[in-house]
């Protein structure tokens, strides 16, 4: 008899566990990505040059049934010419309280570090220089422990913004 109370509380005890662990959420399905707004931010003069660096402003609305605790968005910056990261950005979009269930953010703005920089042309006239290469942006977003997932991707707007 003793062997199998031994097993009842190891169930009882998996079972505490099992409860006490957040369900899994696809977050492609259960974050909705709105008001999204890109452009080219005015970084003010670096080492005597204009600087413009690639932005993205957006919010993420929860749609599924469970806060998302320690939720977190991605953003990897390339040049539309080339595979490879060009630049990234990371910010905390709900802490350990969780964004709710139908809940939205707060608008969230990332910024990459690397971007374009020019001496000679105005930050306007920079954006119309025959070197420009346009940019893209991937937004990847995780909650806890989850793996990141993929929530969106949006081209870079040949639009100033200025502070």
């Amino acid at each position: 008899m003793r062997a199998s109370g031994g097993r009842a509380a190891l169930f009882l005890l998996l079972a505490g566990f099992h409860l006490g662990c957040s369900p899994t959420v696809d977050l492609a399905t259960a974050l909705q990505v709105h008001d999204v707004s890109t452009g080219w931010f005015d970084a003010g003069i670096v080492n005597g040059q204009n600087k413009l660096v690639p932005q993205i402003t957006f919010t993420l609305k929860n749609t599924s049934t469970v806060s998302l605790a320690v939720l977190q968005a991605n953003a990897l910056f390339h040049r539309v010419t080339e595979k490879d990261e060009w630049g990234s950005g990371f910010v905390t979009a709900a802490d350990s309280k969780g964004l709710a269930p139908g809940s939205t953010t707060p608008a969230l703005t990332i910024r990459s570090p690397r971007g374009y920089t020019g001496s000679e042309q105005s930050r306007e006239e920079m954006l119309h220089n025959s070197h420009f290469v346009d940019a893209e942006v991937e937004l990847f977003a995780k909650y806890g422990s989850a793996q990141w997932k993929r929530i969106g991707g949006y081209p870079i707007t040949r639009r100033l913004i200025v502070k």
